[in-house]
């Protein structure tokens, strides 16, 4: 299992899986007072935690689907990345694509936080790429079904 360092300054409890196959761990907002995120508005949340994620993975701050399907409510830059150099607070930056204000409360779950492993790349110049069926294909261009 990976292990994470972790500093919580939300007085809320470390964010855990709330089921035993789940993906990714709850984050909890840590805020001074509710904020009311009116239609196409966005803010940014912060959680309270502070983490030092092993070289060679990052986490992945990414929306909960309560949130999304029932309010309209989702993170703006969906996943979110925390690289593993980051060492300040994590914030979540949410949405309201719905048309009713949403009020976000002192320790509601607003997002879920997944570690995935990454590798960096090393540039290959080359005047040519290998033959595929798809091509330069792009945007639909395998069809609709």
């Amino acid at each position: 299992m990976l292990q994470v360092k972790v500093i919580n300054q939300s007085g809320h409890e470390l964010p855990k899986y709330e089921t035993h196959g789940a993906a990714g761990l709850d984050l909890k907002a840590n805020i001074e007072e509710a904020v009311e995120l009116k239609p196409l508005q966005r803010a940014l949340i912060k959680t309270g935690i502070f983490i030092e994620i092993p070289e060679g993975y990052e986490a992945q701050v990414r929306p909960r689907s309560g949130l999304a399907y029932k309010y309209g409510v989702t993170v703006l830059n969906s996943p979110g990345t925390i690289d593993a150099d980051y060492r300040g607070e994590v914030g979540v930056i949410l949405v309201n694509l719905s048309d009713q204000p949403f009020v976000i409360e002192n320790g509601e779950r607003i997002a879920q936080l997944v570690f995935a492993k990454v590798e960096q790349a090393e540039w290959s110049e080359s005047n040519g790429l290998s033959e595929t069926n798809r091509g330069a294909g792009g945007f639909g261009s395998t069809g609709k079904k």
